[in-house]
């Protein structure tokens, strides 16, 4: 994968448009998750976030729950066609945070007003259509009321202490800690936030960096105890790729032979069996 490049659509919230290049100094890493961290940033990618307009990014990442990018980016798509929202040409609406917001917020208006029938038909491709409906129109209604104004929903996330704006978001019906914790670090730009998908949950794991029958949050403590906070943000984004590319649920690469993947040094292949071929996940094996 060329230099610092990263996927054109990762709805979790990885545009090169809102990232930034960065160069962390080498040296010896302090905890295993850092050294896998370090190892995915040689991979793939060093890069720090911020800069998308939380409202669209919170809209961006409920349409990524329990589904593929494949399948919500259409979904994102059809949404911002019919209601309006990012419509500058890379998927974040005033990423730079030098306009007035005025896309959030025309999204924000017209999502808390939206037919549920017409805007469920409208995201179909994203799964789970009807919750995920009344999801949007909740959090677009409840932000305009609480916040006044998508604007304002931005400057909350960006300058209110992280705890706070953790504890807001989660109170949000639909919202779960990795959508928290996306808008955090996508659009809040906060370091020392390490959101844990359905990826991260299997590959920390599975290398035995957190205990095998960890849930996603007691993984997310022990990452964001173990990883420097600087790493935290391309450390989500890269295990994401590193568990498409190497680390699939079912068919992990060591299984065609440990040099076909470049963590096995590091892994300690909980509920991978190489010899007979078999994946169950971590919390199953012996």
């Amino acid at each position: 994968m060329p230099e610092n490049s990263e996927p054109a659509e990762n709805i979790s919230g990885g545009e090169a448009e809102v990232s930034s290049p960065a160069e962390f100094a080498s040296g010896e890493a302090a905890t295993r998750a850092e050294a896998v961290v370090d190892r995915l940033g040689d991979l793939y990618w060093q890069k720090t976030y911020g800069g998308r307009d939380a409202f669209e990014c919170l809209v961006r990442t409920i349409l990524s729950q329990n589904t593929s990018d494949v399948a919500s980016q259409p979904a994102h798509d059809a949404l911002t066609e019919r209601y309006g929202g990012a419509d500058d040409g890379n998927g974040a609406s005033d990423a730079d945070g030098t306009g007035d917001g005025d896309d959030a917020a025309d999204l924000a208006a017209a999502l808390a007003d939206a037919d549920h029938d017409e805007l469920a038909d409208t995201i179909r491709s994203a799964g789970l259509y009807n919750r995920k409906a009344d999801v949007l129109t909740t959090v677009a209604a409840r932000v305009l009321d609480e916040y006044g104004s998508a604007a304002a929903f931005d400057a909350f996330v960006r300058e209110r202490d992280p705890e706070e704006v953790r504890t807001a978001l989660l109170d949000m019906d639909g919202v779960g800690p990795k959508t928290a914790d996306c808008v955090l670090l996508f659009a809040g730009g906060r370091s020392g936030v390490f959101p844990v998908d359905t990826h991260v949950h299997r590959i920390y794991r599975r290398l035995g960096v957190a205990p095998a029958d960890a849930d996603h949050e007691a993984v997310r403590a022990v990452l964001e105890r173990e990883v420097p906070d600087e790493k935290c943000g391309f450390g989500h984004t890269a295990s994401i790729q590193f568990g498409r590319e190497y680390c699939s649920a079912r068919k992990p690469a060591c299984l065609d032979g440990l040099d076909e993947c470049p963590m096995s040094d590091l892994c300690d292949r909980v509920g991978v069996d190489t010899e007979s071929d078999s994946v169950v996940d971590p919390a199953d094996a012996d």
